[in-house]
């Protein structure tokens, strides 16, 4: 029988090459960073966050009561922040696992913000990863994919890379959105305050799912994220200044080669906005009739 590897099966194969000779690179900059307690508080329901034996896992649980969520001790302005995670199984729909940075603990109105969200599915559907970027409280901004694979069966990176040129969010080391500064003073790309990196698991029925439709089936409770594998090589914010707060290139994630998309990256990013990309803000021109400005700006550049 004559056996034949499909054109999808061997973009796949390539990009995952590509992700994993590039991931390698950046897990050698990145420190690993500890134990949970060394990183991290408990921002709510203490209860509901257990680990592994060895401390190395951390999870997350949703019941009809409430969720939790955790934040770190310490606050950052640019650079590299990765931490694997493995989602709810099974039917998910209208819970959300978020992951994101934001300058305070909470949706203050003058917030900036860079979000990642898993939007839970019914079984058998594919998960959904929601992106949104905000400054001083105006977000708006959101990006949809799909994801190549099954989050719920492994630990999979999910990373972030802040600089005051782009914004990269990554999956597994492939990055599936940018967004670009314009080297101006703007309304739109968060590069002056300092974040923490949160992550929460809470229900979210109301929209997560088919907009609303599907609703959280609570006789599957608990639902249960999975965490390990923190990294961060950034700049640590200490008041009222810190020393690497400037742009003086000292650092990889604020050198040139951080400021654009490398080749191989940009291989991975066209793969993605081919065959993944769900919704795009910046194409919906019913929502904007005059798309906001940042749109016009290239994340091949």
């Amino acid at each position: 029988m004559d056996r034949r590897v499909s054109p999808m099966s061997t973009l796949l194969f390539i990009a995952a090459l590509m992700a994993a000779f590039y991931y390698i690179t950046i897990s050698e900059a990145a420190d690993s960073k500890g134990s949970f307690d060394d990183n991290f508080n408990i921002m709510w329901s203490q209860d509901h966050f257990t680990t592994s034996p060895d401390g190395q896992i951390w999870y997350l649980s949703l019941d009809k009561d409430t969720g939790c969520g955790f934040q770190t001790k310490q606050r950052y302005r640019f650079g590299w922040f990765s931490m694997k995670l493995k989602l709810v199984g099974g039917d998910s729909a209208g819970v959300v696992t978020a992951y994101y940075m934001c300058t305070e603990n909470g949706a203050g109105p003058t917030r900036d913000e860079l979000d990642i969200e898993f939007l839970g599915n019914r079984s058998g559907q594919p998960y959904l990863i929601q992106t949104n970027v905000y400054k001083n409280g105006t977000g708006g901004r959101e990006m949809r994919h799909m994801l190549w694979f099954d989050p719920t069966e492994d630990f999979h990176s999910y990373s972030v890379l802040w600089n005051n040129h782009q914004i990269v969010f990554f999956v597994d080391a492939v990055p599936i959105r940018v967004f670009k500064n314009n080297g101006e003073a703007n309304d739109f790309f968060p590069n002056e305050k300092p974040m923490y990196l949160f992550s929460s698991i809470w229900n979210a029925d109301d929209w997560a799912t088919r907009g609303g439709l599907e609703k959280t089936d609570w006789k599957k409770a608990p639902f249960v994220s999975s965490y390990k594998d923190f990294s961060v090589d950034g700049c640590q914010w200490e008041d009222p200044f810190p020393a690497c707060v400037s742009t003086t290139t000292q650092n990889w994630w604020d050198q040139y080669s951080a400021w654009h998309l490398s080749d191989s990256q940009k291989m991975d990013f066209a793969w993605v906005e081919r065959n993944l990309v769900i919704y795009d803000y910046c194409k919906d021109s019913e929502r904007f009739p005059t798309l906001p400005v940042e749109c016009s700006l290239s994340p091949w550049d």
